[in-house]
């Protein structure tokens, strides 16, 4: 199985979905990442502000950061390489880069929308 890492910028909390105004992109990341899990295959995932030595640690990662900017955050890499910056996979990317399934990244029951409310009033 790929192993799948991505680097984030700091947040206020290891996922980022919270405060009074929760970033859509980051739902949809905290969904699929649920769902992967689900499914067994692990993603990990870092934050600057909850992990900031992982960053240090990662020579590329590190690398990046010298050079770029924390603007380059998000960063995946898989299997030790950089595959995207400064934003995170769509879902298509995942299935592709992962070599998974499309349906992987669906939770039970399947959505309609393709989004985590599905049209309900959850969100």
């Amino acid at each position: 199985m790929k192993n799948m890492v991505i680097f984030e910028p700091a947040m206020c909390c290891s996922t980022g979905v919270c405060g009074p105004s929760v970033d859509k992109e980051l739902l949809r990341i905290s969904t699929v990442l649920d769902n992967l899990n689900k499914n067994g295959v692990m993603v990990e995932r870092y934050n600057l502000t909850s992990n900031p030595q992982i960053f240090v640690d990662n020579k590329t990662i590190n690398e990046l950061l010298d050079k770029e900017g924390s603007d380059v955050l998000p960063v995946t890499m898989v299997d030790g390489t950089v595959v995207k910056k400064n934003d995170y996979p769509t879902n298509q990317e995942f299935c592709q880069l992962l070599d998974i399934p499309k349906e992987f990244l669906k939770s039970e029951p399947e959505d309609s929308e393709g989004d985590c409310c599905a049209g309900s009033d959850c969100c």
